[in-house]
């Protein structure tokens, strides 16, 4: 594995901190695949949130009201 010298460093900081290097690395694999895996399903909720018309219906309704409350004031 090469690593560039932003990871080199990010790398030392994690074994100042106490890790050992397999920590640090596995450590940052797994994080990464979490943040992916996350990402993924964030991305779905948002499609099914779209996709519901009721709830597109009641979020146009609630900022309509929010505007014409903001009118008001």
């Amino acid at each position: 594995m090469r690593l560039d010298d932003e990871a080199v460093q990010a790398l030392r900081t994690l074994e100042a901190a106490g890790m050992s290097r397999s920590e640090a690395i596995r450590s940052a694999l797994i994080g990464s695949a979490r943040r992916l895996h996350r990402g993924k399903e964030l991305a779905a909720e948002v499609a099914a949130l779209e996709a519901d018309t009721e709830d597109r219906a009641e979020m146009i309704a609630v900022a309509q009201l929010m505007e014409w409350l903001r009118a008001q004031g």
